[in-house]
């Protein structure tokens, strides 16, 4: 599934761990306010951290598309070399954790937005790998914030989650409802959006939490442990296996096509949107494993047959958005419906299965 290794993807070694960061063109004069008019609008330079990662390069692709000078910060972990080499050369890149505060500052100086995407991002590792989820969510927001405040960064859009809300009293899920995590990546994440409005309020820099609902589209990974449904799915019927649903078909999802996140973090690093705003980010409507799997058997015109497994540790059996927030605050609209987020998902896929 991974593609072959490009003399593209060759040049993203030159920022190893020694944290030596290169930008492109003349990297190092970006001068914080630095702004051109043009058809995308003011043109910013901005930090993504985690950008080598299923959602972070999709958003690092769309900040580059409206014009904006774009750093990414990742440590290679979970992320994949592949996903940045078709932009490697218009992007400044900082190979380090975000645990390791002369990377970070390195990364986000002269920005005036981070988008803070990096994350242990799986509810079956953190029951594992509790420690290490915690370190990485809730530590890593803190140093995230501190860096922020030193650099004098504007704004800072945090990638927050639906597992922060554990098992819902009712659907769907609203930001006044009680969080109630129920794995250590929940709480770690419901941890990450705590550090990131009470440090953004001590030291004045703007606060933006985005929580996602099963997010799916082009360069997910269904090779790895940790997959998402809709990379597994799609991968087994293009090639002929039967794809396996873990516990009951009857399990519902809000899910949602990757463009949409994008777009929902490009609304929420305005310069007048609010400030200290946690938001849902979805389609808000939600569709069973055997639905979505049908939608899948279409798009593709191929058996969907499946086998059934044991049910995934800390999975929820239902989870859908209200979108209400978004909508009012951020002007946020859903752009991409499922059968057409799966059209696209499918497309991509494709091109990369052997049948």
């Amino acid at each position: 599934m991974q593609p072959a290794r490009t003399a593209a993807v060759e040049q993203i070694h030159y920022a190893r761990r020694n944290h030596r960061s290169h930008g492109p063109g003349r990297a190092g004069r970006w001068r914080r306010g630095d702004s051109v008019r043009s058809n995308c609008g003011v043109r910013v330079k901005v930090a993504v951290t985690g950008g080598a990662g299923f959602i972070g390069h999709h958003l690092v692709r769309g900040l580059l598309a409206r014009g904006h000078q774009v750093q990414v910060i990742d440590d290679f972990s979970s992320g994949h070399q592949w996903r940045l080499a078709p932009f490697v050369d218009r992007i400044g890149l900082t190979e380090g954790s975000i645990l390791d505060a002369p990377a970070l500052d390195l990364a986000v100086a002269n920005c005036e937005v981070v988008f803070h995407l990096a994350a242990v991002a799986s509810v079956a590792r953190s029951l594992v790998a509790p420690r290490e989820t915690n370190e990485v969510n809730a530590t890593g927001t803190i140093e995230v914030m501190l860096a922020a405040a030193r650099n004098r960064v504007r704004r800072v859009v945090l990638a927050g989650s639906a597992a922060v809300y554990g098992i819902p009293e009712e659907l769907p899920c609203r930001e006044t409802q009680l969080p109630d995590p129920r794995s250590p990546y929940g709480a770690s994440k419901l941890a990450s959006e705590h550090y990131l409005h009470t440090l953004g309020a001590i030291h004045g820099v703007e606060t933006v939490a985005l929580r996602y609902f099963n997010v799916f589209g082009p360069g997910q990974d269904p090779a790895s442990e940790y997959a998402a449904v809709v990379p597994r799915f799609v991968t087994a019927i293009l090639e002929g296996r039967r794809p396996v649903i873990n516990g009951s078909g009857d399990i519902s999802r809000d899910f949602t096509y990757v463009d949409d996140v994008v777009e929902a973090n490009m609304l929420a690093s305005g310069r007048s949107g609010r400030s200290r705003l946690t938001c849902n980010i979805a389609c808000g409507s939600r569709y069973t494993l055997l639905e979505l799997l049908q939608t899948i058997g279409e798009v593709t015109g191929r058996p969907a047959d499946p086998t059934f497994g044991p049910p995934r540790p800390g999975d929820i059996r239902h989870s859908q958005a209200d979108i209400s927030l978004a909508r009012e605050a951020l002007a946020y609209e859903v752009r991409v419906p499922l059968r057409e987020g799966i059209v696209r998902t499918v497309t991509w896929y494709r091109s990369r299965v052997v049948s």
